[in-house]
Order: structure tokens, then C-alpha cells, then sequence
């Protein structure tokens, strides 16, 4: 049991309400950030209580910005603690509170969990995540119920919306003009997908590279159907990495 699970099991203080898996997810991503002056940004402050296990996770260094449509949630403010009332699918909103914040390195999105403002949020500040930083959206299943906007590959869910992320990464050997190497693919080192969590995790990428070390004693196998078809030399020039460009 880690640090934030032991804190949730004994808390007597303000109201915290987590799925029992998602304690190993946040200190997966998260403990790498303990005791420094992380910002960190989380959707959804309702009762307050998980703004409390964060300081208490993080240690006395940590900044805390909360949102929340709730107006009662102002009273939450404290010296390290800043909070933003407003509606989390109002872009307006959002370029407000992005505006008045510094570079933060985690954003937590538990918020309304709708799939306009679940995507709206990622839109608007992922960029504002900091190179190293961490973007964490949680209870996606939602994207899976009707009555929050979801459905089994519903169009326009956030985990439909999503996965495009995968294809993005990848970008860096596309071989159509319809998927280009991006911001987003220059920025993301890694997508982590959990039951109801997505993570991602930002680092500024390079095109990647391949070398070979050693010397070869086996010769290439080629597939009869490679043959049969006139494939071979393009094949073969795919396989030694002769006809890619990197991008």
C-alpha cells in the first residue's frame, strides 16, 4: 500500500471519493514529483479532500490549483491553495484560468467527466503542462454511458477522441500526408491507458533512431511470397531502413 493509499484509509478529515485502483496509477506518475515545488492543477475540488491528500502527498512545497463550478469551493482557498469557480466546457473559462496560472507540471482532470469537458480541458491546457509534466484524466468509463454523453465507439467520446492519440505519437514514421508529426508528437513520450485513466506522460522527443551492434551469422530469410509477388527489393530496403525518411 503506497503513501496515498494509507492516507485515504485513515482519513477522518474532509470528504475523499477515489476507485481503489487509481492510488497505484497517481504514484506511478506522480511520486517522481514528492517534495519539490510542483504545481499542480486538478478538475473537480468538490468536498476539498483530495486537494488535502495532495498537499500531504507532495509535501509543504507543492502549489494547488483547483476548479470547480461549485461557488462554495472559494472557501477552500489558502496561501498555497488557489481556486477557480467556473464551467469546465466553457472554453472561455478555461483560457481564463490558463491565463492567470503559471506552467504546471500535473494537471488531474476530476471534473464533471461530460465528454465536451473532458476534451474541451485537454484542448485547451494540455499545452500549458510543462515539458516534463503530467496529464492525468480519470473516471473515462464514463465515455461508455449514455446518459454522460457515451456509448461502445460512440463518436465523439473522449476515449474515441483519444485514441487518436496513439496514431499521433507514431507519427514520426507516417508514410501518408494525412498524419504529420505534430506538437503533440514532439512533446508526448508516453500514453498509459488503465481501467478509467488515461496518462500521459510529456518529454521533448527527437525522431527516433535505430543502430545496429555486433555482426551478422545468419542469413536473411526471405518469404516465398515476397518473391512471388515482386515485393523483394522494396522489402528489403524497408527492412534495412534505406527508404525512410525520418521526418
Amino acid at each position: 500500500m503506497n503513501d496515498l493509499q494509507k492516507y485515504f484509509e485513515a482519513n477522518t478529515g474532509r470528504l475523499v471519493h477515489k476507485w481503489m485502483h487509481y492510488f497505484e496509477v497517481y504514484d506511478r506518475h506522480f511520486s517522481r514529483f514528492r517534495g519539490t515545488d510542483v504545481h499542480v492543477l486538478e478538475f473537480g475540488v468538490s468536498q476539498g479532500g483530495s486537494l488535502d491528500m495532495w498537499r500531504d502527498y507532495f509535501g509543504p512545497h507543492c502549489k494547488l490549483f483547483g476548479a470547480d463550478i461549485n461557488p462554495l469551493c472559494k472557501s477552500l482557498e489558502r496561501d498555497d491553495t488557489r481556486i477557480f469557480i467556473g464551467d469546465q466546457e466553457d472554453r472561455g473559462f478555461l483560457r481564463s484560468l490558463a491565463a492567470q496560472i503559471p506552467r504546471i507540471d500535473i494537471l488531474i482532470d476530476d471534473g464533471g467527466h461530460t465528454m465536451g469537458q473532458q476534451i474541451a480541458t485537454f484542448e485547451e491546457l494540455f499545452g500549458r503542462i510543462s515539458p516534463n509534466g503530467v496529464y492525468l484524466c480519470e473516471d473515462i468509463h464514463t465515455a461508455y454511458w449514455k446518459r454522460w454523453g457515451g456509448g461502445y465507439r460512440r463518436r465523439g467520446t473522449f476515449v474515441e477522441y483519444a485514441k487518436d492519440f496513439i496514431d499521433r505519437i507514431h507519427a514520426w514514421h507516417s508514410e501518408t500526408p494525412d498524419l504529420k508529426v505534430d506538437e503533440f508528437t514532439r512533446s508526448v513520450h508516453s500514453l498509459h491507458w488503465y481501467d478509467s485513466v488515461l496518462v500521459i506522460e510529456k518529454r521533448p522527443m527527437q525522431p527516433p533512431e535505430h543502430r545496429k551492434t555486433g555482426t551478422a551469422s545468419i542469413a536473411d530469410y526471405v518469404p516465398p511470397s515476397w518473391r512471388a509477388s515482386g515485393r523483394l527489393k522494396s522489402k528489403l530496403r524497408q527492412a534495412m531502413g534505406l527508404d525512410k525518411q525520418r521526418r
